[in-house]
């Protein structure tokens, strides 16, 4: 498994840049609408399950290929919600968003411990779904608290996760460059 992950490893940089840029269109432009943000949310969402479901079905994540596939159809199901139905409130966006962030969340720290069995001391991943977690929380705590407010949440999530997606592909690049790195389990 963990050689077609090091193989796939542009999968995880194509999610981090999709975050990163997402996020920080969301912090150039903080007073736009919340529909445009609605449409760009969904448009990052599509992308990121399109990407986790681009992974499980292409052999990357071996016999743990279903723990992509959930977070894939949770993003792909998410982003047709959010597209089909652009003139939702900005609570009801804000209630999707946390959810999907959670639920992300909690499948990205399942496939990171998981990865510890094959990469020695693997943390980013787990980290990462422990921010999606994090900030899932946050906005459930205080949905009313402005769009704005929203927006800016929502922006850093997405950067500082776009980062550790980045960095999680870097990983996994230098670890397909070098195999003698990869940790062999028996």
């Amino acid at each position: 498994m963990i050689e077609a992950l090091t193989r796939r490893w542009w999968l995880f940089l194509i999610r981090g840049l999709a975050a990163v840029v997402f996020g920080i269109l969301a912090l150039i432009w903080p007073g736009i609408a919340l529909g445009a943000l609605t449409i760009v949310f969904g448009a990052y969402a599509f992308v990121d399950g399109v990407f986790a479901f681009a992974a499980a079905v292409s052999g990357t994540a071996g016999s743990r290929w279903w723990v992509f596939m959930i977070e894939g159809i949770v993003g792909l199901i998410v982003a047709f919600f959010v597209l089909t139905e652009p003139v939702l409130s900005a609570i009801s966006l804000v209630y999707v968003v946390a959810i999907w962030a959670i639920v992300t969340g909690a499948v990205e720290i399942v496939a990171g411990v998981q990865l510890r069995d094959m990469i020695s001391n693997e943390w980013l991943y787990v980290l990462a779904g422990i921010v999606s977690i994090a900030f899932g929380i946050l906005v459930l705590r205080d949905p009313s608290s402005g769009a704005l407010a929203v927006v800016w949440l929502i922006a850093y999530y997405a950067i500082l996760f776009g980062i550790l997606q980045l960095a999680f592909s870097y990983r996994l690049n230098r670890l397909g460059a070098v195999p003698s790195q990869i940790q062999r389990t028996a």
